[in-house]
């Protein structure tokens, strides 16, 4: 490890990009200080679908999105939901989200959502093979399974275009999902194998990030909420928080479903919508292992072995954050499994986890510099590729402070951008 000797850097937020963040600073010679809300330990980095996604090129903000979400809004159990609010926020979300909801939006984006995606994976490689890392990383691909033709035209239509991104694709019919998970039966019209994804298990990267970093000199204060900041012309002085204030030379702002509120508190406009999604464990039979994650696409259902489990989760929510949980569209996930997977027979489950992802209007993270201030950075607003984008935050964070290049172009995630 470098001697600490570039300044301190104070980091909001203990999810994948504040951790990622911390990482990569601390290699790069900072002292690190990170302050967390909560306790660490339930945020959303820790409960979703685990997965590396170089396929998911497109932004949330697609074409068709809007007309399909209206469809679903009409059931309960559907995977894609607004709750209808008179919160200004969302309103507001909602007319940016759909004005960037086109097909010029989705192709102007598109190489630079896949190289940050594939930025990520080398890294998740790299971090997988230091010592004191075991995440379960597996890089053999997720499968798009698909049920109606129509699904299976778009699916094969997008994997042309992945394709012509460098993305490494493969079509299957039934008989050749059916020879890729000889263990368990799968009922499925076909898929398309993204050889470029991956998966891993969230919790154990989490903790053995943090392990690592406690064990390098990285300070940690939890429960500890940024109420506000001092400031110094165009420059932080410091983080005012209910344990006190935390004084730094740089400061990097990360927070997950968070992040629009800390941002407001800096006169930042990060508009953000937390996405609730839902997650549970399940306990396969024994001789029904699973060998590759898949997406349940006309459900919108991850499913992802890990832990000599596995973990189902879906859904997008999107309205003001509570802590409910809709039992309805628990059971739209529960009732689809055995669409795909008839061997799998899950009762409503005992212990649900759920989250917020942090979704833009437009479905692109905010990563950079902001030019209201000199010496704050954004990191943040991954939507459903979070946890994927995580290390190439971190990196991307590092050498933004240290005035070199990024290893692909950000400039279309700058979080200045809806000033």
């Amino acid at each position: 490890m470098s001697k600490n000797h570039k300044g301190n850097v104070i980091i909001i937020g203990a999810g994948i990009a504040g951790l990622s963040s911390a990482y990569y600073l601390l290699k790069d010679g900072w002292q690190i200080t990170v302050l967390e809300k909560d306790n660490g330990k339930n945020n959303c980095s820790y409960g979703n679908a685990g997965m590396i996604v170089p396929s998911h090129f497109t932004p949330l903000a697609a074409p068709g999105i809007v007309a399909q979400g209206v469809k679903w809004m009409l059931n309960s159990k559907s995977p894609f939901y607004v709750r209808p609010s008179l919160n200004l926020g969302l309103i507001d979300w909602g007319l940016k989200f759909l004005k960037h909801a086109n097909e010029k939006h989705v192709e102007r984006n598109a190489e630079a959502i896949r190289d940050l995606n594939l930025a990520s994976s080398k890294l998740y490689d790299q971090l997988a093979a230091e010592e004191g890392f075991d995440f379960e990383l597996r890089q053999n691909g997720i499968l798009m399974l698909y049920k109606s033709k129509e699904v299976e035209h778009e699916e094969i239509e997008l994997s042309e275009k992945a394709n012509r991104l460098g993305l490494d694709t493969q079509v299957l019919d039934r008989n050749a999902v059916q020879e890729l998970e000889p263990n368990l039966k799968i009922d499925t019209l076909g898929a398309v194998l993204y050889k470029c994804d991956g998966i891993m298990y969230p919790p154990k990267l989490m903790q053995e990030l943090t392990t690592f970093l406690l064990n390098n000199g990285v300070e940690f204060h939890y429960d500890t909420e940024v109420n506000g900041f001092e400031t110094t012309g165009n420059k932080i002085k410091s983080a005012v928080t209910n344990k006190g204030n935390f004084q730094g030379d740089e400061f990097v702002v990360t927070g997950g479903a968070a992040l629009g509120k800390i941002g407001s508190k800096l006169n930042l406009k990060l508009p953000l919508m937390p996405g609730k999604g839902y997650s549970f464990m399940y306990n396969p039979e024994e001789g029904t292992s699973m060998n590759h994650a898949s997406l349940l696409l006309e459900a919108r259902v991850a499913v992802t072995p890990m832990n000599n489990q596995i973990r189902f989760s879906g859904t997008m929510e999107l309205g003001p954050a509570n802590d409910k949980i809709y039992a309805n569209r628990v059971k739209g996930i529960v009732e689809s499994i055995p669409k795909y997977y008839p061997d799998i027979q899950i009762d409503y489950p005992q212990d649900i986890w759920f989250g917020y992802r942090p979704c833009s209007p437009d479905g692109l993270p905010y990563l950079g510099r902001t030019k209201k201030y000199s010496n704050v950075s954004v990191a943040g607003g991954g939507g459903m590729m979070g946890l994927s984008l995580g290390p190439a935050f971190g990196q991307s964070i590092a050498k933004i402070l240290s005035n070199e290049k990024t290893a692909s172009n950000i400039s279309g995630f700058n979080p200045d951008r809806f000033h």
